[in-house]
């Protein structure tokens, strides 16, 4: 049978996905005002370890968990993600750049079907294949499709493969040290690649950015990581197209970004595909 979806993991993931746009859209204030998005990705990991660092509760026998190849692994698929998502949004709109992210879920539906083993209906494959027709939608491959709109494309491929990567290693370690290895190591890997693009100095506003970015991220991740602890990886892709209704709303408000009617209609697509899917994924299986 396929697992019930309750309301509170319906409203514990829409709630993680809108503090992860929050999140992106202070990562975009921040690009547009100059800042480089490998100083922006690295900032967010960096600020977001140091002040979950405190509550981590740690152990010693966990710190082996930092050289466990697995736990490397998932920090480098976020990391890669969150680095590429940056980049694309210092030059599209934010609703068009997690249209093209959403190849993520594909990818997580997939994978976690043949990784992981988990059930993998033949209605909800049909469902993230009109999924995908939305994506192409609004990113347009060969039809003047921007570099932006690759790299929101590439930042899907890395967040379905961490999703996958979550839900594999969410049974082994504890959220708090999930979250904490993944921004610790993050903060690491970043450092050398934004020493040149460091800013001298913030000001009250790029400061409130970077805060209001690497919480609004870890946030985010830290409800992601608790709800793959006894979801599965399958069932939580469709509930993440709910950041596609936080990003095109978020947009307008705050950039006063509003997708051409071609791109909306791949969004509509997007969202009525996850919607079905999520139906799907709460259906009871008949036995034989």
């Amino acid at each position: 049978m396929t697992p019930n979806i309750s309301m509170q993991t319906l409203g514990a993931v829409v709630l993680a996905m809108t503090l992860i746009v929050i999140g992106d859209a202070a990562g975009k204030a921040l690009t547009a005002d100059g800042f480089n998005p490998i100083f922006v990705a690295w900032a967010r990991f960096a600020v977001a370890a140091l002040v979950m660092l405190p509550f981590s509760g740690l152990t010693r026998a966990e710190l082996r968990a930092f050289v466990d190849w697995r736990i490397i692994l998932r920090a480098l698929l976020i990391v890669g993600g969150i680095s590429c998502i940056l980049t694309a949004l210092k030059t599209e709109p934010i609703a068009n750049v997690f249209g093209g992210f959403f190849v993520g879920p594909i990818i997580a539906f997939i994978l976690s079907a043949l990784l992981l083993k988990e059930r993998a209906s033949l209605g909800r494959a049909a469902m993230l294949l009109v999924s995908f027709g939305g994506v192409l939608l609004v990113v347009r491959p060969g039809f003047g499709m921007q570099v932006g709109m690759g790299y929101a494309v590439l930042a899907g491929c890395f967040h379905g493969s961490f999703l996958v990567a979550t839900r594999w290693l969410a049974g082994r370690y504890r959220p708090r040290v999930l979250l904490f290895s993944q921004l610790a190591i993050g903060g690491v890997v970043l450092l050398p690649f934004c020493f040149a693009s460091m800013p001298q100095s913030f000001d009250l506003q790029g400061s409130s950015l970077i805060l209001i970015s690497a919480l609004g991220s870890a946030a985010g991740n830290y409800l992601l990581v608790r709800v793959n602890r006894h979801t599965p990886a399958n069932v939580v892709a469709p509930l993440v197209y709910s950041q596609l209704l936080a990003a095109t709303i978020i947009g307008f408000v705050v950039f006063g970004d509003l997708p051409d009617s071609v791109a909306l209609a791949g969004l509509a697509v997007i969202i009525l595909s996850g919607l079905s899917s999520l139906w799907l994924a709460g259906r009871p299986v008949a036995r034989a």
